[in-house]
């Protein structure tokens, strides 16, 4: 949800208002923030059953808003099977739907003078309903905010609204206009077969049309729990909003009547293995890669944080990949590599928060090119992260990426409010420090044989998935499996140099065999569910 400034509200709001602070603000002492330093619980392990987890509190500052949020333990991965969609629906009818006090267009109406909005993010672990307001107005905003989780309306037009909304990205948008998130959400569903990660968030079409509101109110009452909530406060708040927030806690049901899903197990790809998603007229979009045990946390991560951003930096035009593919040979828009999780990446510019996972893989993605460069391309990255894989990086590669680093983090949470949800995310990951402050710290004290030492325990080019949406999806699967050397189509003349490489990645061998290829109807896609 998102709202416009205006200046003022009526007394009637006003008096609404505050006996709805009242109400929210007496019946539940604050919890305390985790002490620095403390030990944490393993990456996205819940409270105890009835335990209140601390809440993530940025300390007071003079700032002119105040941030709000509510972190929820759960997401799509915890949607019954034949349900998929049902933690997306949810998190919908808290977040862009009517309360018990007011209907949806009356939220709106109420929060547009305020300069206020809040929104919700439903990811496969993590849902998270954040906002913001003016400090002279976050008095009396605090109720609007705490009466979406505490008491949605779960109006049946709302449902209706917001399920058909879902249906439609599903069946429509995703299958049919969003032809990079279709490459992308085809090789989730790939790797992670069979588990909860596998579905987009939305949903299936099968699923969603068997959701009933119902299922909703139940999905709501176990999951939106007083031992599944963390609390977050950030910037110009007051011991007053910070006790009507945290004693929202007793207007939920007390504790979860079951423990999370464990962490997907995922069956890693023997050889490379390769979804086709044939569209037609489609042009080609492609993302590969495996599996990866390394998380935030863990010993191994800045060294591969780093050598990520030198492979294939989000929107960095100075990156090898996009030098490779597009800057010397104008084949795409761009080429990026992940160490972990980056959603809706097309739409964003830096690392989005509230997307924690306990199961995360190495991508690369190809943006979309014509389907004659498609095999090219793909052996190009191939090639390159094959050589990466076994010679690693060289200390001017790992020397200007480290300084490059050293400033490009420092923009990775620019608002105080985006600090806010980076903080809830270290909690999910059982950090007792700041993700953002150890990953400049460790990268500082890095050196080029620890970095390609992480590179030989971690990365590899053999056991792969890679998924291609594309119109052409039979001619692909011939030139993947018959050996022979796909040459770029180009619009002008390149340099001799670069002629030369062409015809060694032209030649880079796949060994990919017909077996190994599934052909996949979009129609067919997102259908049904587990």
């Amino acid at each position: 949800m998102k709202t416009k400034a205006a200046k003022t509200m009526t007394a009637t709001s006003r008096a609404l208002l505050l006996a709805a602070l009242a109400a929210g603000c007496s019946s539940h002492a604050p919890s305390q923030p985790a002490t620095p330093g403390a030990p944490a619980q393993p990456p996205g392990a819940p409270t105890r059953p009835g335990q209140a987890a601390p809440s993530v509190i940025l300390p007071a500052t003079d700032e002119p808003s105040v941030s709000f949020a509510a972190w929820f333990q759960v997401g799509s991965d915890d949607d019954p099977a034949g349900k998929e969609g049902l933690a997306w629906l949810t998190g919908q009818m808290v977040a862009r739907a009517a309360t018990q006090a007011h209907r949806y267009d009356q939220i709106l109406t109420l929060l547009y003078p305020m300069a206020a909005d809040y929104e919700i993010s439903v990811d496969r672990e993590m849902t998270v309903l954040s906002g913001r307001a003016p400090r002279d107005k976050a008095a009396a905003y605090l109720p609007f905010f705490v009466a979406a989780y505490t008491r949605p309306a779960f109006d049946a037009a709302d449902f209706e609204r917001l399920r058909s909304e879902a249906l439609s990205f599903v069946e429509k948008n995703l299958r049919y206009a969003l032809d990079e998130e279709l490459g992308k959400a085809a090789f989730m569903g790939a790797l992670f077969a069979g588990t909860g990660y596998a579905h987009p968030p939305q949903g299936t079409a099968a699923s969603l049309k068997a959701i009933t509101l119902d299922d909703v109110k139940g999905f709501w009452r176990d999951h939106y729990t007083g031992d599944r909530v963390v609390f977050g406060l950030a910037g110009g708040w007051s011991e007053e909003m910070r006790t009507g927030l945290e004693g929202s806690r007793a207007a939920l049901t007390a504790a979860a009547p079951a423990a999370r899903p464990e962490a997907p197990a995922v069956n890693a790809p023997q050889g490379r293995q390769v979804v086709l998603v044939a569209k037609p007229g489609a042009d080609a979009s492609i993302s590969f890669g495996f599996p990866i045990a390394v998380r935030r946390g863990n010993p191994d991560f800045a060294a591969l944080y780093l050598v990520t951003s030198w492979l294939g930096e989000h929107r960095n035009s100075s990156s090898h990949l996009y030098q490779v593919i597009r800057g010397a040979r104008g084949l795409n828009y761009g080429d990026y590599a992940y160490v972990e999780a980056y959603p809706n990446g097309g739409r964003r510019q830096t690392p989005p928060p509230s997307t924690g996972r306990r199961q995360q893989a190495y991508e690369i993605w190809i943006r979309t090119l014509p389907n004659e460069n498609a095999v090219f391309a793909l052996r190009a990255a191939l090639r390159e992260l094959d050589h990466l894989a076994r010679q690693g990086m060289t200390a001017d590669q790992f020397e200007l990426t480290k300084s490059f680093l050293s400033k490009y983090l420092l923009h990775a949470a620019p608002s105080t409010h985006d600090r806010l949800l980076w903080a809830l995310d270290d909690r999910f990951y059982g950090l007792s420090a700041s993700h953002l402050d150890t990953l400049r710290a460790e990268i500082k004290q890095l050196t080029v044989e620890q970095v390609n030492a992480a590179i030989k325990r971690n990365l590899q080019s053999e056991n792969l998935l890679i998924a291609i949406a594309t119109g052409q999806a039979e001619k692909l699967r011939d030139q993947l499996t018959s050996g022979a050397p796909t040459k770029p189509t180009y619009n002008s003349p390149k340099p001799k140099p670069i002629l030369t490489e062409d015809e060694e990645i032209a030649a880079y061998p796949l060994n990919i065999n017909a077996t190994s290829i599934r052909i996949v109807p979009v129609d067919e896609m997102f259908a049904k569910g587990r």
